[in-house]
């Protein structure tokens, strides 16, 4: 059975764990798994605590995250081992409920799965824009910018 909860600081290292398996693929899709930094490194500056944070565990072990920050959805990551078992979908769905109104994400290009997680939830690509990895300022990167109208609106 899968939990989703909020985080507690014991869960660190297999956050780290899900970040850094998943990062890697995440990567390997978009600008290369060469530019690859473990969460260890870049969680400060990446703001991982800057909003909510929520953990799925199964068996009492965490096998994903994701992390609101006002209107956004900053972070998620499933480990492998749960891709495809309907773990991204629960935590999408568990941020969502705590976004009031519009939602929004961004999603590395070249990133299908993660592009088709959000547009089964109803996100659509609003925005596609060059620039650079996000704490790598020598590394270009195209990032989709998403977007979800509210449920509660009706829009």
């Amino acid at each position: 059975m899968l939990n989703i909860r909020p985080y507690d600081p014991r869960d660190w290292p297999a956050v780290q764990d899900v970040h850094d398996a998943a990062r890697l693929i995440e990567l390997m899709l978009s600008v290369g798994a060469h530019v690859f930094r473990p969460l260890s490194e870049i969680y400060l500056e990446e703001e991982l605590f800057g909003g909510a944070l929520w953990v799925a565990e199964r068996e009492g072990r965490a096998v994903g995250f994701v992390a609101v920050s006002g209107d956004e959805v900053t972070w998620l990551y499933v480990h492998p081992a749960s891709h495809r078992a309907g773990v991204g979908r629960r935590l999408l769905a568990r941020a969502l409920a705590a976004i009031d109104g519009e939602a929004t994400a961004w999603v590395l290009a070249g990133n299908e799965p993660a592009l088709r997680l959000y547009e089964t939830a109803g996100f659509r690509v609003v925005e596609t824009k060059a620039g650079h990895l996000a704490g790598s300022p020598d590394v270009p990167a195209t990032g989709h910018r998403l977007r979800r109208a509210s449920v509660r609106q009706g829009t």
